[in-house]
Order: structure tokens, then sequence, then C-alpha cells
């Protein structure tokens, strides 16, 4: 604490302190301010909340980010372009493969670049694979903070499920590089799509075991409906997508609304709430992690045969076993190394539906090998914005409950 300015601590309580007449109390009230966070584990990683109260009652409320910015815009911009690929994946660390996908398909798109359908088909289980991880640990660590305990280990039992897929298709369980500028890294290995179909044949029943142990719990409903609705015309007057906003009643989706790769191949439903509290919060996700396990399924059916990257050898490393007998791979092998490609000069944005909303890639290229100016639209940083007016008048445990439906991603917010 040696590092904040305690006098302007002493000014802000000085300030708050105001009369209660005017609101028809008949008496003076004191308020109090409180820091919560950064390091707080109800925090969700590094936020700090400047919290005004008045007794348990939260009167304003402050998000003061910043405290783990790691400049990957910026080191983006220092790197050549397919090297950027696993210093995006760091933002927000739930979503990795949203990240990537979010810079490749930029990328692509300047390039004016066709990614082979069979490389779009594995984007798109492992996006949703991805999503599904990203509900489990929201669910499990919200349920944490309501004191549901169990729901915790339950949920990252399937997480580990999911994470040990990522390691057989790529070799890494989280940021694992899958994603290249063209289409994929490797190809599923044998077994994959086996083991695939028992996860997707499973997690339903999964799903089902988590809403018997939180919706039949009656300290769990009491802490989730009825609280910190919020509107969907505030909602939009901010820019929330996502979850929050289809709590809210607003299907928008941009699976559906702007299908992207080929998500206008699938059929699945946006689940949307009814009057945008933290119950409907909690249970739109719910309901996604089903929707996922329909289009995975469904992918995995009509998954294509072809290449699994772009046969394009000026944009994408020839096959490993050609080295050792071409001379032109190991030159284009060479050349992509230590120089990379370049993309024609122009601006891209890609948009995608990230687990917290959407999530875009801003790439401004000059002709060079790498980016001029790599920019990130997260949807935590995003959706932060909305906590203050859900919570105004609200009690401080309910303040809790609902930072934890917000699910925000501090690497993604401070990036």
């Amino acid at each position: 604490m040696s590092s904040l300015d305690t006098s302007s601590y002493r000014r802000r309580e000085e300030s708050i302190t105001y009369s209660a007449e005017s609101a028809g109390m008949g008496e003076t009230h004191e308020l109090l301010t409180l820091n919560i966070g950064p390091h707080h584990p109800a925090t969700h990683g590094v936020l700090r909340l400047l919290a005004t109260l008045e007794g348990e009652v939260v009167r304003d409320i402050k998000p003061i980010i910043g405290y783990v910015h790691t400049g990957i815009e910026k080191t983006a911009e220092q790197k050549a372009y397919w090297k950027v690929v696993p210093v995006i994946e760091r933002m927000d660390y739930l979503a990795y493969y949203f990240n990537s996908m979010a810079y490749c398909g930029a990328v692509e798109t300047l390039l004016e670049l066709e990614v082979p359908e069979r490389a779009q088909y594995l984007r798109v289980i492992h996006l949703e694979l991805n999503r599904i991880m990203s509900h489990l640990v929201w669910l499990g660590t919200s349920a944490l903070d309501l004191g549901a305990i169990s729901m915790f280990w339950y949920c990252f039992r399937e997480r580990e499920s999911i994470l040990d897929m990522f390691e057989m298709s790529s070799g890494q369980r989280m940021h694992t590089r899958y994603f290249q500028v063209g289409g994929v890294m490797e190809d599923i290995p044998p077994g994959f799509a086996a083991k695939l179909r028992r996860f997707c044949a499973e997690m339903p029943t999964r799903a089902d075991q988590y809403a018997d142990l939180l919706e039949k719990n009656q300290i769990v409903l009491e802490r989730l409906r009825g609280t910190c609705a919020l509107d969907q015309e505030t909602l939009l007057k901010i820019g929330v997508t996502g979850p929050l906003l289809r709590a809210a009643g607003n299907p928008w989706d941009l699976r559906k609304a702007h299908p992207y790769s080929c998500y206008d191949r699938f059929d699945f439903k946006i689940p949307v709430g009814t009057v945008g509290d933290n119950y409907d919060r909690y249970r739109v996700r719910h309901a996604e992690i089903y929707e996922s396990v329909k289009i995975i399924q469904q992918a995995l059916d009509g998954l294509p045969d072809g290449p699994h990257i772009t046969p394009n050898r000026k944009v994408s490393l020839p096959p490993r076993h050609e080295l050792a007998t071409s001379m032109e791979a190991l030159i284009h092998h060479f050349k992509l190394v230590t120089e990379g490609f370049r993309v024609p000069a122009g601006e891209a944005y890609y948009p995608i539906e990230g687990p917290r909303g959407e999530l875009g890639c801003f790439v401004r290229a000059d002709g060079s090998s790498k980016p001029a100016r790599v920019h990130m639209r997260d949807p935590s940083f995003v959706n932060l914005q909305a906590l203050a007016p859900m919570v105004r008048g609200s009690y401080i445990a309910d303040l809790i409950a609902t930072l934890a439906m917000l699910d925000p991603v501090l690497g993604g917010i401070d990036r």
C-alpha cells in the first residue's frame, strides 16, 4: 500500500460526506470508501474496485485497471505476422483460440486468402470447445463466490477433459498456437474425433448436473434472481455485447448476425433472457454450453476432406517431411522463419463472437513483414463499464455476485 496516495483518499472521503435531507431522510449520512482488490479472489484477477458504500448499500463504484498491463499490442508491432499469434493469444487467457482467430482473420482479409474448408471446420470445433472451457471456468469460480464450493471442482473436471483434447491436437493445453494464418497448424490426430464424440455425449449430462446443483439451491436463487438487472437499451449505449446483452433479451450474436468462417452451415439457437438480472446471465451462459456441443457434433459429422492449411507456400510453412527432400521447400521455410511474409498495405477489422461478447482485431499493414498497428476490441474491457449502473443501489454482497456474472478477464482488459 506504500505506493498509494493516501491524501487523495482523505480528500475523497471528505467529499463524499453529504446530507440526506434532500432525499427525505431527515438526517446526515456518512459514506464509506472501500477498496476491493486488486488482490482479492472475488475480483477474478487484479481488478481494483473503489466502492462508495452507505452501510451495506453500494452508492457508487469505480473500476481501476492497469495492474497487469503487458503491452501486447505494441509487442505485436515489433514481430513478423506469423510470430504475433503466440503473443496475441495471451491477452484473454481463457479465450486464446478466439484471440488468434480474430487476428488471423484480419490478416487473411488483408491477404485476400481463402482458408480451406477443413481448416475452417477444425477452427470451429476448437473455438466451441474453448467457449465451453471458458464458461466452465466462469461457472466454477462464480459459484465459488456464492459459496457453492463443490461446483468449482465439477466444472474443472470437464475443463481438464477439454484441455486434454487441446493437448492432443496441438501439443499444448493452453496457448496452443494451433491457429495459423491460412488454416491450422496440424490436422487432428487419430483418435481425436472419437474422444471428442465421447465428450460431446457426456457434456450435456454434466451440464444437467450443474443445473440440479445450483437451480435447486435456494441460497443461490436468492443471490441471483432479481438482483442488479440492467435493460438492453442501457447496455447497447455502453457497447455491451455477448451473454450480458443476450441476458437482457437482445439476441445479438455475431455467429448468426454476421456469420464468419463456416458458422452459417450449422444449426444452433441463441439463448436469451427476459429481465437481464444475474439469474438470466447465469442461465444464458449455461444454455450456451449445450449449443456449443451441438455445433461441435455437426462440425464433426460434416468435416470435409482436404488440406488443413492454405497451399500458398508464401504464407504457410511447408510440410516438415518435405524439408529433407525439396530444396524449394527448405528455402520457403527459411524465408518464412527468418523474414516472414509481406502483407499488402491496408486496414482490416475482423470481429467474432467470443465467450464474453464481440472480440475484434484491427490490423493496419504498411506492406512490410510486420504489422504497423494491431488493436483488439476486447469485450471484457467494454463490459466492465456496465458494472456501475448494475450495482448502484444494491447490497455489497450483490456486487460480488454481479462481478462474477460479468465474467471479466483482466488479461484482456489491460493487455
